[in-house]
C-alpha cells in the first residue's frame, strides 16, 4: 500500500513541477515574436493558467507526503541514521519545511494570480513563482535521491 501511495505522490510531484515550471518560464522568459520553435511555444503559456493546478498539485502532493511520512520516519530515516548518512536526513528536513514554507506562501501565490493581474504586482508574483518553484524542484530532487538511497521495501 506504501509503494502505491508513493508512486501517486511521485506522479503528483512530476505533474506539479511540471506546471510550477512551465509558469516560472513563462513569467520570466515571456515569448519573443519570430520563429515557430519548441523554446518560444514552452516560453509564450499563458501563466495565469497554471495557479489552480500549482495550488491544488502542491496542496494534494504535500498531504499525501504527510501520510507517507510516518511510514518513512519508522522505516527509513532510522536506516540512514545507522549508515550515519547525516547529509541525506539533513536535506530531506530542509525539504519538510521548504515545503511548510510554499504551503504558507500559497494564499498570497494566489492573491498576486488573481485575474485581471495587477501591473504593480508583476515582480512579486514573479519571485513568489520563483521561491515555489524552487521549492517544488528542492522537495523533487530530495524526494528522488532519498528514495533511490534507501525506498520502501516491498
Amino acid at each position: 500500500m506504501m509503494i502505491a501511495l508513493l508512486i501517486i505522490h511521485g506522479l503528483l510531484a512530476v505533474a506539479l513541477l511540471g506546471a510550477v515550471t512551465h509558469q516560472a518560464i513563462g513569467v520570466w522568459l515571456p515569448a519573443r515574436p519570430g520563429a515557430e520553435s519548441f523554446i518560444r511555444r514552452m516560453r509564450s503559456v499563458s501563466t495565469t493558467s497554471y495557479v489552480t493546478a500549482v495550488i491544488v498539485l502542491f496542496i494534494a502532493t504535500a498531504l499525501l507526503g504527510g501520510i507517507i511520512y510516518p511510514a518513512y520516519r519508522l522505516n527509513i530515516r532510522i536506516v540512514l541514521e545507522q549508515y550515519e548518512l547525516h547529509k541525506a536526513n539533513g536535506v530531506f528536513e530542509l525539504k519538510e519545511h521548504l515545503v511548510a514554507v510554499g504551503m504558507g506562501m500559497l494564499p498570497a501565490y494566489w492573491y498576486l494570480w488573481r485575474v485581471p493581474l495587477a501591473q504593480q504586482y508583476a515582480r512579486s508574483r514573479k519571485i513568489v513563482t520563483t521561491i515555489l518553484a524552487f521549492i517544488v524542484w528542492w522537495g523533487f530532487i530530495v524526494g528522488h535521491v532519498l528514495n533511490n538511497i534507501r525506498g520502501f521495501e516491498v
